[in-house]
């Protein structure tokens, strides 16, 4: 593992806590002061490239801070070798993490593929109205992504993620107040002061609920009163179970209420071929051959996040041999991840 370079001396009063050793340990054999010598340097410049404490290089290395301290000072009073080798072991993998990381491609942050403008434009539609909005797209195929992108984008969007237990009113509740930030100790009012938080920032306000299948129907009905009652725009995004429970054309018992509310509907669970050539298209890889076998991963179950996966484990296996992701290496990472040969 190569030395991380040692930066210039530094004040012993930088406020990470990091400062010149007070003195050496110069009863140790020539091998292991050494070994000291060189380790203090190390966690001394990488603590202070990540500006970090002391105290948080104990915590990463799992040394306590009784120990680091006084073996990073020279003065102390147990065995040096063991220590030193644990903080070895923390450098070392450091450094190889922050190789892995700059070997990964950039993985582009939100990428407009036609779909996902799509998915764009409905979320507006929601917010903007506001509407009920339902957008069932494959696996692989970006509505996390889309979501996340709206938020990081638009005023007033939030977006939670259920989860099979958190699929009921109250516990739906309790993740969406936990999201937009209100605390509400009595659960009879929970309601309320959500619907208060939301209804404050006029009738520009979305709720985006990722993972709504695992929803009940009561929870969407929930949902329902808030668009009614508030003024704000609900979008359910999720699986093919999103569309075959609340987006058929004809509602299901019970469902009329919502139903006439819905106001549009996207539902795409494959990736058009201009959604994999526009997403291939932002990794800005040059090769036509792994741009070849990307697009074909891309066709397959997982779709652009197949594409993103395989290329990120493509490219640390082609910085680990010194060159350029190619169609060899992208073929090896779809076949470790679990894809078949590809010819």
């Amino acid at each position: 593992m190569s030395e991380i370079s040692e930066p210039a001396e530094a004040s012993n009063s930088d406020n990470t806590g990091w400062g010149d050793p007070a003195g050496e340990p110069t009863h140790l054999a020539e091998k292991p002061l050494n070994e000291w010598r060189r380790a203090t340097r190390e966690v001394r410049s990488l603590a202070e490239q990540l500006g970090i404490s002391m105290a948080e290089v104990c915590r990463r290395a799992d040394v306590p801070q009784g120990t680091l301290s006084p073996w990073y000072a020279g003065n102390y009073n147990g065995n040096y070798p063991n220590t030193t080798a644990r903080v070895r072991k923390w450098l070392d993998a450091e450094a190889t993490r922050r190789a892995a990381s700059m070997a990964t491609l950039a993985e582009p942050a939100f990428v407009e593929t036609p779909t996902a403008r799509e998915a764009l434009n409905a979320l507006i539609y929601a917010q903007s109205a506001p509407a009920f909005v339902l957008i069932t797209l494959g696996a692989g195929m970006g509505k996390s992504t889309v979501s996340r992108h709206v938020v990081a984008t638009r005023p007033h969007a939030y977006r939670v993620v259920m989860r099979p237990s958190t699929g009921s009113v109250h516990s739906m509740l309790n993740v969406l107040a936990t999201e937009i930030g209100v605390v509400e100790r009595d659960p009879k009012k929970l309601a309320y002061t959500i619907g208060a938080k939301l209804r404050r920032n006029g009738r520009n306000t979305l709720v985006m609920v990722d993972e709504a299948q695992n929803l009940t129907e009561a929870a969407v009905n929930e949902l329902r009163y808030y668009m009614d009652e508030y003024g704000c725009g609900i979008a359910l995004l999720g699986n093919e179970e999103v569309s075959t429970r609340w987006g058929q054309t004809t509602p299901r018992e019970g469902q009329a209420q919502l139903h006439r509310r819905i106001g549009m509907r996207i539902r795409r669970m494959t990736p058009r071929q201009a959604d994999i050539d526009a997403y291939v298209d932002a990794w800005k890889i040059e090769d036509p051959e792994v741009r070849k076998l990307a697009r074909a991963i891309g066709r397959k179950p997982g779709a652009l996040g197949q594409i993103a996966e395989s290329l990120k484990l493509a490219a640390i296996m082609a910085s680990g041999a010194g060159r350029d992701i190619t169609a060899d290496d992208l073929r090896q990472a779809w076949v470790n991840r679990g894809g078949e040969e590809m010819r």
